[in-house]
Parts: C-alpha cells; structure tokens; sequence
C-alpha cells in the first residue's frame, strides 16, 4: 500500500470512524494477515514539556498498528460478528523521538490461540522523507507487546 494515502481511505473497516487514528495523520504503510505498518510525522502538539514525542503518543501510533494487526482487513463471516482489542500492553520507551521525525510502528503476531492473542510492535522513529525499509527502519525508540481477545462485537 501507498503511505501516500490518507490511513482513513484504506480497505480497513476499523479505520472508517477511527477519528484518533486519522487526528494522528497515520498512514498505512502494509497489511498483511497478522501483521501492520503505519508512519506518521510528529507534530508540536504531539511533544511533551520537555520537547520530545509525549510516550502517550507513541503508544498510541503504536496502539493503532497493534490494532491493525489483530483484526483481519477483509472479514469473513464468522469474522464480522466479532472484534479484536487489547486484553493488556507492555511498553517500553527506549529513545527520544523529535518533532519533524517521522515515526513508524511496524507490527507482527507472535502467537495465536483460541480467542487470544500476543503482538509485538517496534516504533522507529528517523528523518521526515527517510524512507522507511526493512533493512533501514530508523532508530528503535519504543517496544510494545500487547495481548489481544476477540469478543463479540455489539
């Protein structure tokens, strides 16, 4: 996918009314099954006192990629009556990201069962117009791990 496109454009139902993600300017750099890239650049209004990336903004790009990952983009059925969302996450910030940096969340499914789930997301964070790659992401500035359920959706 383009990380050119607005994320509240994409093929992703839970984007469609997701006014934090789209407050947030993520875009959806991958979908995949289990796995979630978004990238936004920091902004003033998202730095704490102290002039780096407020951690609740980082857990919240992060949250979104988290999200993304857990529930699938293309529901079938069975899927549609149900949600994924955050049973408990564990964060840890590591480095300080800056206003202008563009910070990428890249998401990954660890492990599988029954109606629970364990992700894993890295934030990096590197110079706005650095293109994020694999082999270059940036410098890791947070790791998340969150744990998922799947509950009936309302």
């Amino acid at each position: 996918m383009s990380d050119a496109a607005p994320a509240h454009t994409l093929a992703h139902p839970i984007l469609t009314d997701d006014y934090a993600t789209e407050w947030m300017g993520l875009r959806v750099l991958d979908l995949g099954e289990g796995t979630a890239t978004v990238a936004t650049t920091l902004r003033r209004e998202m730095l704490n006192g102290f002039g780096i990336a407020h951690g609740g903004m980082l857990f919240a790009i992060a949250d979104s990629a988290f999200a993304l990952a857990c529930n699938p983009h293309s529901p079938d059925e069975d899927q549609a009556s149900s949600i994924t969302v955050a049973a408990g996450v564990d964060v840890n910030f590591l480095a300080p990201a800056h206003e202008g940096e563009r910070i990428t969340a890249v998401a990954a499914r660890r492990a599988h069962a029954g109606r629970s789930g364990i992700y894993d997301v890295q934030v990096f964070a590197c110079p706005d117009g650095h293109p994020h790659t694999p082999a270059e992401p940036g410098r890791l500035v947070a790791e998340f791990r969150g744990r998922s359920r799947t509950i009936p959706r309302r």
